[in-house]
C-alpha cells in the first residue's frame, strides 16, 4: 500500500511539472512594436514569434521603409482590410494587388493562432497556382470582423494581432470602395517598428494575454 502511494505520489508530481512545464509561457526581454500610421489614426500591433520566418520579413521590410506610401488597395466591410503590395503606390489601380518584394514566404500554420479581429496575416495566391499555400513576400491583411474570420484558420498564416485601434480598423473598413473594393481615396499607410522591453510593452498596452497564447 505504502509503495502504491509512493507510486501515485510520484505520478502526480510528474504530471504536474509536466503541465507548470508545457503551460507556462516563455516571456521574452524584448520585442518589436508595430505601428501602422494612416489618415484615420494608428493601429499597434504584436507579431508572434511562433511564426519567425514571417515576422523576420515584416520587421525588416518595415526597417527598409517598404511599407511607406503604400495603401490599404482591398477593403470589404465585416470582414478584412489588406495592404501592403508596392504597386498601390501607383496611379494604376488595375495593378493593386499583384505586386510584392519578388518572393513568396514558407506557410507558419499554427492551430493556436486565430484569425479573431484583428489578427494580422498574410495573403497569399490561391491554391491552384500555389499549393504550399506559400506567403505573399509583403502583402497582408487584418481582420475587421467582430466574430473573426475562422474558415481562414490553417489555410493562411496568421502572424501579429491588433493590441490597440480597434477602431481604427472598423473605420478604414468602411470607407468607399469601387466594385473591385478599392478605396476611392487612398488610405496609405506608414509602418514602423519599435524595440521595447516586453514588460514595458505589457504595462502601455495592457497585452499580457498576447504573450499567453
Amino acid at each position: 500500500m505504502k509503495n502504491m502511494l509512493l507510486t501515485l505520489f510520484t505520478l502526480v508530481s510528474l504530471l504536474t511539472a509536466q503541465a507548470q512545464t508545457t503551460t507556462a509561457p516563455v516571456l521574452p526581454k524584448e520585442d518589436y512594436v508595430v505601428t501602422i500610421s494612416t489618415t484615420y489614426g494608428d493601429m499597434i500591433l504584436l507579431l508572434y514569434d511562433a511564426t519567425p520566418l514571417h515576422k523576420k520579413n515584416f520587421i525588416e521590410l518595415a526597417q527598409k521603409h517598404f511599407y511607406d506610401g503604400t495603401t490599404f488597395h482591398r477593403v470589404i466591410a465585416d470582414f478584412m482590410i489588406q495592404g501592403g503590395d508596392p504597386n498601390s503606390k501607383d496611379s494604376i489601380t488595375t495593378n493593386d494587388g499583384i505586386g510584392g518584394p519578388g518572393y513568396t514566404v514558407p506557410a507558419e500554420f499554427n492551430p493556436n493562432l486565430k484569425h479573431d479581429k484583428g489578427a494580422l496575416a498574410a495573403a497569399r495566391m490561391g491554391d491552384e497556382v500555389n499549393p504550399n499555400k506559400e506567403s505573399s513576400g509583403s502583402q497582408f491583411y487584418i481582420v475587421q470582423n467582430k466574430k473573426g474570420t475562422p474558415f481562414l484558420n490553417n489555410n493562411y498564416t496568421v502572424f501579429g494581432q491588433t493590441i490597440k485601434g480597434f477602431d481604427v480598423i472598423d473605420k478604414i473598413a468602411q470607407v468607399e470602395k469601387d466594385g473591385a473594393n478599392r478605396p476611392l481615396k487612398d488610405v496609405t499607410m506608414k509602418v514602423t517598428v519599435t524595440k521595447m522591453k516586453t514588460k514595458k510593452i505589457i504595462k502601455l498596452y495592457d497585452c499580457a494575454w498576447f504573450y499567453n497564447v
